[in-house]
């Protein structure tokens, strides 16, 4: 959730209901030496706010997290499933599957340095011939983590291929904490499926948020809401407004929401109003894994549909510019 993650659009997401909200993930040692500290900036609206750390030297880690909680965290989340190759090869994030007693020892030292409600944020394993979630939960779980987070992938998966639900219910089912699940959730379905068929304790929502940030409104009162052409504009224009309101609406302020703008505006493309029908036959895999069915006739629809950088430009400008129909 690099980048996805920002304040002004966690804010965005606390407006439909998300309950608790956590940082960008941020590097250790950089905060330890006095940067990424703009990352731990959080809204009143965040009752639960987390940060999120990643890094390989306990020490280092135990410091960052003291920052953190000295800053406001509410919760310390470890990142150990990145599978960025930048913090892969630095031997952070995912790295760390593949060394299951080094990343005990950094959730120890954690564990030794804040009081903090902390949780380990796994991958399923660093390959598919090295599915060890269950070991390294156990390791992470001895060495004081208070939860586990399980990306139901592997780090080479990245983010193809459906999540594996099943292994996420195994690492519950063999640890003490209690497990949150995270995968694939986008619809009101797909949480209702996990519930039923896993014995975790809670879910994480990702990229089903970066798509359409209302998917807590949905989750909550346990139906989809399909917004209309006129109402996914005003979203966006809401998030417009948080963003200038954080960033500032000066050219430089401008110039940074423009920047998150856009890149958001490459997720909202690839929202879709699922039916209940389409989530049963595209069964056992899962709907955020689908091909987009061509969008409508309409112009609005096109353009929102559109995976062309040019087109974000323009939906950036018309958003900028108040230039769409009014709800």
């Amino acid at each position: 959730m690099a980048m996805g993650g920002n304040l002004p659009y966690r804010r965005l997401c606390t407006e439909y209901g998300a309950s608790q909200t956590c940082s960008e993930m941020v590097i250790a040692h950089k905060l330890v030496k006095g940067g990424d500290r703009p990352l731990l900036r959080h809204h009143p609206s965040e009752k639960c706010f987390g940060v999120q750390l990643a890094g390989k030297r306990p020490e280092v880690m135990a410091d960052a997290a003291v920052i953190a909680v000295e800053s406001g965290a509410r919760f310390i989340d470890l990142n150990f499933g990145c599978p960025i190759d930048l913090i892969v090869r630095r031997g952070a994030g995912a790295a760390l599957l593949k060394r299951p007693r080094k990343l005990a020892e950094v959730v120890e030292a954690v564990r030794r340095a804040v009081d903090v409600p902390l949780s380990a944020k796994i991958r399923l394993g660093y390959s598919e011939k090295e599915l060890n979630c269950v070991k390294v939960a156990l390791a992470a779980e001895a060495a004081g983590a208070d939860a586990i987070g399980v990306h139901g992938r592997t780090r080479a998966q990245r983010y193809r291929l459906s999540a594996n639900w099943e292994l996420i219910d195994e690492v519950a089912r063999a640890v003490q904490v209690p497990v949150i699940g995270n995968g694939d959730i986008l619809t009101p379905w797909d949480l209702e499926r996990r519930r039923s068929e896993t014995t975790v304790s809670s879910f994480l929502v990702a990229r089903g948020a970066l798509i359409k940030p209302w998917i807590f409104k949905e989750l909550n009162d346990d139906e989809p809401w399909n917004p209309t052409a006129a109402e996914r504009w005003a979203v966006m224009r809401r998030y417009l407004d948080l963003a200038l309101e954080h960033f500032g609406d000066d050219d430089k302020g401008l110039e940074r929401a423009k920047r998150f703008f856009v890149w958001h505006v490459g997720f909202w493309h690839r929202y879709h109003q699922w039916t209940a029908e389409q989530f049963t036959e595209t069964l056992p895999d899962s709907l955020i894994q689908q091909r987009l069915p061509a969008p409508g006739d309409e112009p609005d629809a096109a353009l929102l549909a559109s995976e062309k950088e040019a087109d974000r430009e323009v939906v950036w400008r018309r958003v900028l510019d108040r230039d769409y129909p009014a709800v």
